[in-house]
């Protein structure tokens, strides 16, 4: 397993510290290899983040890989188990930051596209890569830009698997076909400083905020529905005060987020809120930022196809699922594509000794390489 492909390749991209949005040649080594492949490959540039479109072939289905370049800040270097952008297999996991999210779904699918076009020189339909160096920060130039440009020229993706680490305890036991959306409330509560011996003479913006905050946390958005859970709303951040003990604060900053499914719309949310601040008679400004809108794959084309071929690889059945947070399949849904999420486990994602298990990457390689069979073998 030392030798393999998948396995050497993996450890370049690792190899290259591409701390978001920096993309550090990983996208000019995966040029390199799929011009060899035939396909046309196009570098998008927008402000400080580099995106790549390849595509091979002209017709239709055009099947889509979708994933990202960079990754996390390491944290503390000295607490990793060996540096983070010197790859090394140890007890049967590969180490470093990316390792899982997400370039080993990278490496994992230039594998399989390398032995599937030599398999299939004039396979049915289009097969493309939308790598972007912009999904682990602000994600405002990235695949929503490539999005964009793809629409501007009626270019459209049929299906189209991101290759985020969506499984549990085994490579393939779960796949991502839908997200909740995300929804963001900077609010700030205004009131009147002043000394805390005059109350006559203060509005404490703390106090006045209770309530509403308490229907806003009590409040049912809704039920859910046979993909999404109900609605939740979480305050993130709450800051007041001026470190004083006898000075009541002339303003109080509260930052809540909602996960909400496609039962409710950023609107329908940002309304309710804004009527419940509102009728507590609240003196407030908000600032809503839109994270992504919820969106379902339908079980179909291919969902059955990954599903199938997760089966025929390792015996599981899959389980669909929309939990867990955003990515950028988001972007890609609302063109009207099939999208799915399929990569390796995500238990050390983010985290100090981030690492994939190098059985599951063989594992992996198969499983892209057979949906491609399934949907454009000749």
């Amino acid at each position: 397993m030392s030798d393999s492909p998948v396995l050497v390749l993996l450890k370049d991209l690792v190899s290259r510290r591409s701390i978001t949005p920096e993309d550090a040649g990983c996208q000019p080594l995966l040029i390199s290899k799929l011009e060899k492949l035939g396909f046309e490959c196009e570098v998008m540039i927008f402000e400080d983040t580099t995106n790549l479109w390849a595509r091979r072939g002209s017709e239709k289905p055009l099947f889509c890989f979708a994933g990202h370049t960079d990754v996390v800040p390491t944290g503390p270097e000295d607490k990793w188990i060996c540096p983070p952008f010197e790859p090394q297999v140890i007890d049967g996991f590969l180490y470093g930051r990316g390792t899982a999210d997400m370039k080993s779904g990278i490496a994992a699918f230039m594998v399989a596209l390398e032995q599937f076009i030599e398999a299939h020189q004039d396979h049915n339909g289009s097969i493309a890569l939308l790598i972007t160096s912009d999904e682990e920060g602000p994600f405002i130039n990235g695949t929503t830009r490539v999005v964009d440009t793809l629409e501007a020229r009626d270019e459209k993706i049929d299906y189209c698997i991101v290759g985020e680490p969506s499984s549990t305890e085994h490579v393939g036991d779960a796949i991502k076909n839908g997200r909740r959306g995300s929804l963001t409330a900077d609010l700030i509560i205004k009131g009147t400083q002043g000394h805390v011996a005059y109350p006559h003479l203060v509005h404490n913006p703390i106090h006045s905020c209770t309530c509403a905050l308490s229907e806003l946390a009590n409040t049912q958005w809704d039920s859910g529905n046979q993909y999404f859970p109900p609605t939740s709303f979480q305050i993130t951040n709450f800051n007041s005060g001026t470190g004083a003990s006898n000075v009541v604060p002339g303003e109080a900053f509260i930052q809540c987020n909602f996960r909400y499914s496609t039962e409710l719309t950023a609107e329908q949310i940002t309304t309710q809120v804004e009527s419940i601040l509102h009728k507590h008679e609240l003196n407030f400004d908000v600032q809503w930022t839109y994270n992504g809108s919820p969106f379902i794959t339908q079980p179909g084309t291919l969902t059955d196809a990954v599903a199938q071929a997760i089966f025929e690889v390792n015996g599981l059945t899959t389980e669909l699922s929309t939990s867990g947070g955003t990515s950028d399949a988001r972007f890609i849904a609302p063109t009207g594509a099939q999208v799915v999420e399929v990569g390796p486990g995500n238990k050390t994602i983010h985290k100090l000794n981030e690492c994939v298990k190098v059985d599951d990457l063989e594992e992996l390689v198969k499983i892209y390489q057979l949906t491609l069979e399934k949907l454009l073998a000749c």
